[in-house]
């Protein structure tokens, strides 16, 4: 079958391979698949890729093999999917509990982009806690995770500023209800909680506009510079504030895929896909969302997409 695999290039991250079809594991089921969606941090793993490195997280396709274990969908059931890794492929194989049924309402396109970003989503809303009545500032919005949180947290309620480069990246932001600026200096504090995804200088800055006793999570840095702070100028501004870290990761994830399904199927919540192409575009695909050329989140489609 063929797959794409890593070729430690800059300009060309990927390259097709013909390599063996995945053997699933008694509580695996396998997957043709459809269409996939790459992550922008997936993009820094091809940088200089591990040897063992089989890239692809986010799946939507067809269940083609049964789990030998009896657990999870039946041949033929359209599924989407949060493997491990390997999902850049024809085939792929995705544990029982990492995946979770597609409804007719629901395409292979839509729901491929869901998986890494609307799970990080939901986990962080839910760490940060409820958004009803409260002020919230959300940094790097203008990539998947962004904008999942933005309609979600607006439609809980929350009176959110989100940040963005450009007025390009924020236009559809500005669409679900958020006040969009384009510096974090701008955002007018304070803001109960920051959700904080840049990293470097931005990360402070963010800090400063934090109510007394308010909340931070730090769940990423897309600006790839590492954070400074001093402890000294808290003193002059949130006192008692809490930085917390945050990581979307650890399995298992179908109860997460079922309810980010449920609410696209509902109308609640709407995927922002910049791009849509055939997986033969994949390399500068992942080029453009490096070098963030894209807004929200690409689709890959294998060929096979109903």
């Amino acid at each position: 079958m063929q797959r794409l695999i890593p070729t430690g290039e800059a300009a060309r991250p990927v390259a097709f391979a013909e390599t063996p079809q995945p053997v699933p594991a008694p509580a695996e089921v396998l997957i043709k698949v459809e269409a996939f969606a790459p992550n922008r941090g997936e993009t820094f793993l091809l940088e200089q890729p591990r040897p063992e490195l089989l890239p692809g997280k986010d799946i939507a396709g067809l269940v083609v093999q049964a789990a030998a274990d009896g657990s999870g969908p039946g041949i033929g059931t359209r599924v989407v999917g949060h493997p491990a890794q390997g999902g850049w492929a024809e085939y792929a194989a995705v544990p029982t509990h990492s995946l979770a049924v597609l409804p007719d309402s629901v395409d292979s396109a839509r729901a491929a982009a869901l998986p890494l970003a609307g799970i990080t989503a939901l986990r962080l809303l839910s760490t940060a806690g409820s958004p009803a009545g409260r002020r919230v500032l959300l940094t790097g919005a203008s990539g998947g995770v962004g904008h999942y949180v933005a309609e979600l947290a607006v439609g809980a309620g929350a009176e959110l500023t989100a940040v963005t480069a450009t007025p390009a990246r924020g236009a559809r932001l500005s669409e679900l209800g958020a006040d969009v600026v384009h510096e974090v200096a701008a955002a007018r504090g304070p803001f109960d909680v920051v959700l904080e995804s840049t990293g470097g200088p931005d990360l402070a800055i963010a800090l400063s506009k934090v109510r007394p006793g308010g909340t931070l999570v730090w769940f990423g840095q897309a600006s790839r510079t590492p954070v400074c702070l001093d402890f000294f100028q808290l003193l002059g501004g949130p006192e008692r504030v809490t930085i917390q870290h945050f990581h979307y990761a650890g399995a298992p994830y179908g109860s997460d895929l079922a309810a980010l399904v449920r609410l696209v199927e509902q109308g609640r919540l709407h995927p922002e896909i910049d791009r849509i192409a055939d997986w033969g575009k994949t390399a500068e695909t992942l080029v453009d969302l490096r070098e963030r050329r894209i807004r929200g989140k690409a689709v890959l489609l294998t060929g096979g997409t109903r």
